[in-house]
């Protein structure tokens, strides 16, 4: 049975790895491989810096005790009806077989139900079909506002979608 809880500095290891596995990651991140934290060591040191932000945390998605997935949430504004998901990672031998799409639906519920968001967004890069699909199978739609981000010297188009505690609870 698939679960979420707080991520623990053990998850440190199996999330560096699948973040080594992400071959898209070199792609989308070309110029920060060398800062990021791709060791367990670095995302640790990496997480411990916001351990102190009430509006920054990360959940880890286990199965049978074992961490298969991990994403980071926040608020990102002061009235906390948002709460925005963002560097979802599934287990690269978990991908294609419905992990993501569970684990978005257990956060949604963890916001909705615990964290009190009345809406959850997140955003998802224009050339990624398959996370797009994840996301729209675990109840998000799309928004028509798009955000632009710089990588490796190009404009990259982020599509913005959301799901809202009225529509999730239908």
């Amino acid at each position: 049975m698939l679960y979420l809880r707080p991520y623990k500095r053990c998850d440190a290891a199996h999330i560096a790895t699948w973040i080594l596995d992400e071959k898209s990651f070199y792609q989308w991140s070309a110029g920060l491989v060398g800062e990021y934290p791709l060791t367990a060591e670095k995302l640790q040191a990496h997480y411990e810096k916001q351990a102190d932000n009430p509006d920054f945390w990360v959940m880890t998605a286990c199965e049978d005790g074992v961490p298969v997935g991990q994403l980071l949430m926040r608020y990102p504004s002061e009235d906390r009806t948002e709460l925005r998901f963002g560097f979802i990672v599934v287990d690269a031998s978990k991908r294609g077989k419905g992990y993501g799409k569970r684990m978005l639906q257990l956060a949604k519920r963890y916001a909705f139900h615990v964290a009190g968001a009345e809406r959850v967004t997140l955003g998802v890069f224009a050339n990624n079909p398959s996370a797009y699909h994840c996301y729209c199978k675990a109840g998000f739609t799309e928004l028509p506002e798009r955000e632009q981000y710089p990588l490796m010297g190009e404009e990259w188009e982020c599509i913005m979608m959301e799901c809202c505690r009225e529509s999730a609870s239908k």
